[in-house]
């Protein structure tokens, strides 16, 4: 039987031991976690930030825009007059694109 000893730890870590830990006991999951975290074949995990993603996010939705824009007057360019409800999509396209940037822009 191995030797125990106690581990003083805030409220708040203990809180989320016990919402995280599933079937295991406490000291199982603080060993899992802990042999997680030092095994050294594991390569780190990158994680992206809220923000990150936010900007990534925007970042498409300018490409889409940027890209839809561009067939539309290079059709138009063209001469070519896009058939009415296909224009009508694209320009709604657009339009969606541009009101959720402006939306995600105000503070």
């Amino acid at each position: 039987m191995a030797e125990k000893r106690m581990l003083i730890v805030d409220t708040e870590v203990a809180r989320r031991v016990d919402e995280n830990r599933g079937d295991m006991s406490r000291s199982e999951f603080i060993n899992f976690l802990i042999d997680s975290q030092l095994k050294e074949d594991t390569p780190p995990v990158d994680r992206v930030s809220r923000q990150e993603f936010f900007q990534l996010e925007q970042g498409m939705k300018d490409l889409l825009r940027n890209f839809l824009d561009f067939f539309i007057s290079y059709g138009m360019e063209l001469g070519k007059q896009p058939q009415d409800k296909t224009f009508a999509e694209l320009s709604q396209k657009l339009q969606a694109l541009g009101a959720s940037e402006n939306k995600a822009r105000k503070p």
